[in-house]
């Protein structure tokens, strides 16, 4: 690790004139906004003598957080050298700082060498970055309040009430969750950072998956699992199974939700997930009859009738109590709104955590009472976006489920296109992925011939061929390839598998 300056830098630089540290910004304070120059200056003195006591700070403390311009800039400095391994001191970085204007009006290299001066001890470090942080975030709540109060009181005709307060919402969330508000551009050497660390992230799980599994195997080796900020469209024909393959992987990645917590308290998710499930079809009673189904292996359809004997009800049983805590929240509002949808996604998000939230289905969610409905496509088109924006603000995959128009009924060949998206131009440009089910056996089925005909004969032989298998038809795919994978699927547990293969690795899960 990097080692404080040697004495004999300290004797040299104790020669340079002390300068007064004072608050040192030449700008009116706005509106007296929290601030505390003398904190900011004995964290970077503390840095700047020891590097080591980088470490011991928070990952969650900026540049942009210190509220005099130049220490803004001169943090970035102490960072990047500290990143790079390289040495963050006074005389190194005067050189970086040699054309800059703010530099020279505090007295350059003398300014610098009184922050080191004075720097308190490095133990003290996490307590004065926490000061800055905490009074980043009231300046950035007293501006937020100020545009709320400024929108409130002046009014904007194309906004209603309901809307300003889900902007506030929006805004409030967004401080509470990162500490900023409008980050704006981002350094690639940010974005190249956060590329690595998902990377890494990939490379340390079993079957090096960069997002949450669904539990399918090879729908996972196809798509390398869900992935945070995209947009999934899961479409399909009434009664293909789209609801079912949805809860399936839904209740996979709660299950199997794992974490770990992290310095400021916090909760790290190191495998599954927390999901978030808006069944504006089904109630939350029907869905969780569903996925008992699943878990315990007894027929949802014999479950409902209560035509189960002493033992299924037992495996019944024992399947509720395994599950009973898995983090799998369930929200049943019919023709829920879009703005609705996204303030309770960011409420759970900040209460609970939130890693995936599904849709069942797109079609049945509005715009309120402000929206147009004899334009369905614009409405649709608004509604792809804001979901879109929901996954890239929540970073977490959302997968929204979709109807299919009729005219998949007319062609010979039923396997689903990108064109038999209903209202598709705009589903198909906002979504990242866009991922069809498709069951052959659901179409031959309806095509029997009278029994004890040679016809019939036949077709039974292709019926034992597809019965129990399923196709997910991949249409699009911004990370990766398009394509086919065939899983297996159980209509009386409704549930979605993955098929049986030679190696262990492939068993049914």
């Amino acid at each position: 690790m990097l080692n404080a300056p040697p004495m004999g830098y300290r004797r040299v630089m104790a020669l340079v004139p002390a300068l007064d540290l004072r608050p040192v910004s030449n700008d009116p304070p706005i509106g007296h906004a929290p601030a505390n120059i003398e904190a900011e200056q004995a964290l970077l003195g503390a840095l700047l003598y020891d590097n080591s006591a980088f470490e011991r700070i928070g990952d969650y403390l900026q540049a942009r957080h210190f509220f005099e311009p130049f220490h803004q800039r001169l943090f970035a400095a102490i960072e990047g050298n500290i990143r790079k391994g390289q040495l963050a001191e006074p005389i190194l970085l005067a050189e970086q700082f040699a054309r800059d204007v703010g530099f020279e009006e505090l007295g350059g290299v003398r300014y610098l060498a009184d922050l080191v001066e004075r720097a308190p001890p490095a133990a003290n470090a996490p307590d004065y970055s926490r000061a800055i942080y905490d009074l980043a975030l009231r300046r950035d709540l007293i501006r937020i309040g100020g545009d709320i109060a400024a929108s409130a009181t002046e009014g904007d005709p194309e906004l209603s009430a309901r809307d300003q307060i889900e902007a506030a919402e929006q805004q409030l969330y967004a401080l509470a969750e990162t500490g900023g508000v409008s980050q704006g551009f981002v350094s690639f050497t940010e974005a190249l950072n956060g590329a690595v660390t998902l990377a890494a992230e990939a490379h340390s799980r079993d079957g090096g998956l960069a997002g949450i599994s669904t539990g399918l195997i090879d729908l996972d080796q196809k798509v390398g699992g869900l992935h945070p900020s995209d947009l999934i469209i899961l479409a399909a024909r009434p009664s293909m199974g789209k609801s079912a393959l949805a809860s399936n992987i839904g209740f996979d990645v709660a299950r199997n939700y794992a974490w770990e917590p992290q310095p400021d308290g916090s909760k790290k998710t190191v495998r599954g997930g927390v999901v978030a499930f808006f069944s504006l079809e089904m109630s939350a009673d029907q869905l969780a009859m569903r996925i008992l189904a699943e878990v315990s292996g007894v027929s949802g359809d014999r479950l409902r009738k209560g035509e189960i004997d002493a033992s299924e009800f037992g495996r019944v049983r024992d399947a509720a109590f395994e599950i009973q805590d898995a983090p799998f929240y369930i929200d049943d509002t019919g023709g829920i709104t879009l703005a609705k949808l996204t303030a309770r996604a960011r409420r759970l998000k900040r209460t609970v955590g939130l890693d995936l939230l599904i849709i069942d289905y797109l079609q049945l969610i509005t715009m309120g009472g402000s929206s147009r409905q004899e334009n369905r496509v614009q409405e649709v088109s608004a509604i792809t976006q804001g979901l879109k924006a929901l996954a890239k603000e929540l970073s977490i995959p959302v997968i929204a489920l979709a109807q299919l128009s009729r005219q998949v009924e007319n062609r010979e060949d039923k396997k689903p296109q990108l064109a038999d998206l209903r209202e598709s131009g705009s589903i198909e440009q906002d979504a990242d992925m866009v991922m069809f089910i498709y069951r052959e056996s659901y179409y031959l089925s309806r095509l029997e011939p009278r029994e004890g005909t040679e016809e019939h004969f036949k077709w039974q032989e292709q019926m034992d061929q597809v019965r129990g298998l399923a196709e997910v038809v991949i249409g699009k795919q911004r990370h990766g390839p398009i394509g086919t994978v065939k899983l297996s699927f159980n209509e009386d547990l409704t549930k979605f598998g993955n098929l049986a293969r030679d190696h262990a690795r492939y068993d049914a899960h």
